[in-house]
């Protein structure tokens, strides 16, 4: 089987420590997440069950956390802005959306004790976090910041406040 786990996909990643901009507690949380991911699908390798039960819950509480805070506050602040509507943000919403089936295929594998099932749906999980997140951060987030700066829309805070406790001990100041 191949072993695919998110400690080799750090380098996707297109966070600039430099440069602050209005997303980068998104970029920051995009990391966290992927620890989340990568020590659950390293325990449920081992057959640690419990232990990979409870960090998985709290990667999928995350994930969600992530995806509203795009969906509600992020992608309506750029659509209002540019006034695109069936474009970047439809297709991310889209692929949130897949995102939540294989999470919820991971948790049926793992209340069943399935480690074939919940590796399968871990590994076409990678693949789909590592191409959106991608796009997020290469694509999406540098035109979120350049438009929400351009039209002095500035909802770095409310990103900022929404993941801060999530991302405490994460995301530098």
């Amino acid at each position: 089987m191949l072993d695919l786990t998110m400690q080799n996909t750090r380098a996707i990643h297109y966070v600039d420590n430099n440069m602050h901009t209005l997303t980068q507690p998104l970029q920051h949380h995009h990391k966290h997440c992927d620890d989340l991911f990568a020590t659950a699908e390293a325990d449920a390798r081992a057959g640690k069950w419990d232990a990979c039960a409870q960090i998985f819950n709290r990667f999928r509480e995350e994930m969600e956390s992530h995806f509203a805070t795009e969906e509600q506050v992020l992608f309506p602040a750029f659509e209002a802005a540019t006034g695109m509507t069936g474009g970047p943000t439809q297709m991310m919403r889209m692929e949130h959306s897949q995102v939540r089936e294989l999470l919820g295929q991971m948790a049926g594998a793992l209340a069943a004790r399935n480690g074939g099932d919940f590796a399968g749906a871990a590994e076409t999980l990678l693949i789909l976090m590592q191409q959106h997140n991608m796009k997020e951060e290469n694509i999406l987030y540098p035109m979120c910041d350049r438009s929400l700066d351009a039209a002095s829309i500035n909802i770095g805070e409310r990103l900022q406040e929404r993941l801060s406790e999530r991302l405490e001990g994460v995301c530098p100041a």
